[in-house]
């Protein structure tokens, strides 16, 4: 729903302390400079909690805006502004946009009947506009909305160039727990480690977009949940589709289940549109810090994702119809991704061409992108009002079949943000199989 909203507020929110001269410059990883450069934006929604004391809007805002400060001086990068000629941060202090917005609505109204699309109306810039909406390149914006029941969103949004959601949902808990004032809680960022383990590669290559928004076709986004119980039959469904193999059967996850439900369905969709001779391809994005070698910290800032390929043909009988051999496609574009591959440029380069080179053949291919956020701790960002947040949520991208799977508040269920063409989400409404599993 579209509410009556007015920006009472616009200000950018500098360090509280300047950056040392030598680290004046923040050198950008090989993965900072393939990734997207749109912004990675998220929502944090937070009831009023009328048991504790009162605190007026101008109280929060006053300790939003000086946690935010003391939050860029440990977070200095965000601060600054790209350099696009030389692959770099200047680490010059300029700050974060911070906008403040009074809603005329009540917060539960607002989660119970809005509409995805309406939800960039709470961040403070149209996140898949890159920098169209600023002068400057601005690393991080947010923006506060208050609600006339006394709830909050928190609308935020930070560069994809410099920062992936772990990167992100590591400042969010930091900025939390400055804000509450609990110093244990706060997370000391590793900016080094992203460019030493791929350090930047000048050579002319294509960025990491696997497939374009298509700007003249008109994008529906739905967000399906799937809670415990329906997740525990998905999982069954994948394990009994099974015809001989246990790698499957053992350890079968809930993303994976999901991830080969829905692409599944993709695949039916595409087929009774486009015809059954064709490639079908899931990109899933891969978080490298725990299968490098030694693992590394979640403390690691950066972009330390890639997309992993699964293949599929429609005209394999067994493979589309199967979730066993989906996730199993899914496992060994994983295990491609191994400690050799990730440690030599070259072959992570090698890697990487081959998919762009891939996704050039032919039109008769159809690109599923899936991306989980189900193990970041979002819903225990604390910001020490008494309440952790009731909803936290993305927003609708414009990409053809491209599916984010967020944690639900409770922990055990996750909820599946599908972006589709208009046309083709009808006929995925109308498969059975897909309504079947679904919590509206």
């Amino acid at each position: 729903m579209v509410v009556n909203m007015e920006i009472i507020s616009k200000e950018m929110i500098k360090p509280s302390t300047p950056t040392p001269h030598n680290l004046k410059i923040y050198n950008l990883s090989f993965l900072d400079q393939i990734a997207p450069s749109h912004y990675f934006p998220l929502i944090f929604f937070y009831q009023s909690n009328l048991n504790s004391n009162i605190i007026d809007h101008s109280q929060k805002s006053q300790q939003l805006k000086s946690s935010l400060s003391f939050a860029l001086t440990k977070f200095y990068p965000l601060a600054g502004r790209l350099n696009i000629g030389s692959l770099s941060i200047e680490c010059n202090d300029a700050g974060a946009s911070y906008n403040e917005a009074k809603v005329h609505a009540q917060l539960l109204e607002v989660m119970e009947h809005g509409k995805i699309e309406d939800l960039n109306q709470y961040l403070p810039l149209n996140p898949h506009d890159g920098w169209r909406d600023f002068e400057e390149k601005i690393l991080l914006a947010i923006q506060i909305n208050y609600f006339d029941c006394g709830g909050i969103a928190i609308g935020v949004c930070m560069s994809h160039k410099i920062a992936d959601g772990t990167s992100l949902v590591m400042f969010m808990t930091s900025w939390a727990a400055i804000c509450q004032g609990d110093a244990k809680l706060v997370l000391q960022p590793n900016f080094d480690l992203a460019s030493h383990y791929f350090p930047p590669n000048y050579l002319s290559i294509c960025g990491n977009k696997p497939h374009k928004g298509i700007e003249k076709e008109k994008f529906v986004a739905k967000r399906f949940v799937f809670d415990k119980e329906k997740l525990e039959k998905l999982k069954k469904e994948v394990v009994s589709s099974s015809l001989e193999s246990d790698q499957v059967k053992e350890k079968i996850t809930r993303v994976e289940a999901v991830t080969a439900f829905l692409w599944k369905r993709f695949m039916v969709v595409g087929k009774s549109k486009l015809g059954s001779e064709n490639l079908y391809v899931a990109l899933h994005a891969l978080n490298l810090r725990p299968r490098m070698s030694p693992p590394l910290s979640d403390l690691a800032f950066g972009n330390l994702w890639r997309f992993v390929l699964a293949i599929s043909s429609s005209s394999s009988d067994r493979t589309a119809d199967n979730y066993n051999d989906l996730v199993l496609q899914l496992r060994n574009g994983i295990t491609e991704v191994n400690n050799e591959c990730l440690n030599h440029a070259e072959k992570n380069l090698d890697y990487i061409n081959k998919s762009l080179e891939l996704f050039s053949k032919g039109e008769n291919m159809q690109i599923c992108t899936f991306s989980s956020w189900c193990r970041f701790p979002i819903y225990d960002v604390d910001f020490g009002w008494g309440v952790k947040p009731i909803w936290v949520c993305t927003t609708a991208i414009p990409f053809k079949d491209a599916v984010i799977l967020m944690p639900t508040r409770s922990g055990d269920g996750i909820e599946a943000w599908v972006n589709m063409l208009e046309d083709e989400f009808e006929m995925l409404q109308n498969d059975e199989e897909f309504t079947s599993l679904l919590v509206h």
